[in-house]
């Protein structure tokens, strides 16, 4: 007879050599809810707005198939994409991109050389803006280059006697798309802000003493030879987020100035154009078309990224 104890045992044997035993203990197993709701949240939507990208789609009527004809007119009939919404948002990717990457660099690195308690209390303070919704701080944004007296801009310039009368910031074609660089290069320290400190922070401290002996002799050469060096993934990574977070802005311009479309397109950008033919004009074909093109070009900085700081073989 079997005693009580071998039976648990036997169980537990049979366990182990089953089928679903091997199941759930199979590594592939762990990322399923994860592959799961990447192809229901971004996979398949993606797939769809491809497809809909060659159709004429009113999300009222069956989608037609018109091949190319959305890029074409998007390319060669569409002024405003051109002039305005590509120009716009190419010009903010290149100045906000470079400034606001270095800037989190320089952030990173500066940090690195404090305490930790006040490193802390430094990073949140930095890193807050970048979580907080750009139209939200459009809001504080918006009371600063107020235009009239009660703005804080207006107020100090008029006491200084700079000006006569306040200046309409928001309303000005010539303003309006500085001030939105001015905004997002505050507000850029943000993920990658964050891998960059965590990467200036596990550098080995004891590289920094040994180039020392070896003929290092001031901090920007230990950045250059050192730092930057040891640090080349977290610096691709905040490179591609820089990029991705300049490509993903939208709807700025149009909640500064109060209006949509914002005075003569400044500060249109390409997600904003996909959005108003998207959810405006209900023209869902054309906008996929649109956001097929930002994908494109978003995809091109990211490469030139990967080939900047990626590790080489």
């Amino acid at each position: 007879m079997e005693s009580k104890k071998s039976i648990p045992r036997k169980l537990n044997e049979r366990y182990q050599n089953s089928k679903l035993s091997k199941i759930i203990n199979n590594p592939f197993t762990f990322i399923v809810p994860y592959l799961i709701m990447f192809s229901i949240f971004i996979l398949l939507p993606t797939i769809i707005s491809a497809g809909l990208a060659f159709t004429d789609f009113n999300t009222i009527q069956k989608p037609s198939f018109v091949g190319f004809q959305n890029f074409i007119n998007l390319l060669t009939n569409d002024s405003v994409f051109l002039k305005s919404a590509l120009a716009n948002t190419l010009k903010y990717a290149l100045i906000v991109g470079p400034i606001g990457y270095f800037l989190s660099f320089f952030l990173a690195w500066s940090l690195g050389q404090v305490t930790k308690r006040a490193r802390v209390l430094y990073t949140v303070l930095i890193y807050s803006p970048s979580i907080t919704g750009g139209i939200m701080m459009t809001v504080v944004w918006q009371v600063f280059f107020s235009g009239d007296e009660a703005g804080y801009l207006n107020n100090l310039l008029l006491k200084i006697g700079f000006t006569k009368e306040p200046i309409i910031f928001l309303q000005n074609t010539n303003l309006l798309f500085p001030i939105i660089i001015l905004i997002a290069i505050w507000s850029s320290a943000g993920v990658g802000f964050l891998a960059m400190i965590a990467g200036v922070l596990n550098v080995d401290r004891t590289l920094y003493e040994a180039a020392a002996i070896d003929g290092i002799k001031n901090r920007w050469q230990e950045v250059f030879y050192i730092t930057i060096p040891m640090m080349k993934p977290q610096m691709l990574f905040g490179a591609v987020m820089a990029f991705v977070n300049a490509f993903n802005v939208s709807s700025v311009a149009s909640a500064l100035s109060g209006g949509n479309p914002p005075p003569q397109y400044a500060g249109w950008m390409i997600l904003d154009h996909a959005n108003d033919f998207g959810f405006a004009r209900y023209e869902m074909g054309y906008a996929s078309a649109i956001t097929i093109v930002l994908f494109i070009v978003a995809f091109l900085f990211n490469r030139i990224s990967y080939r900047l700081f990626s590790e080489k073989d």
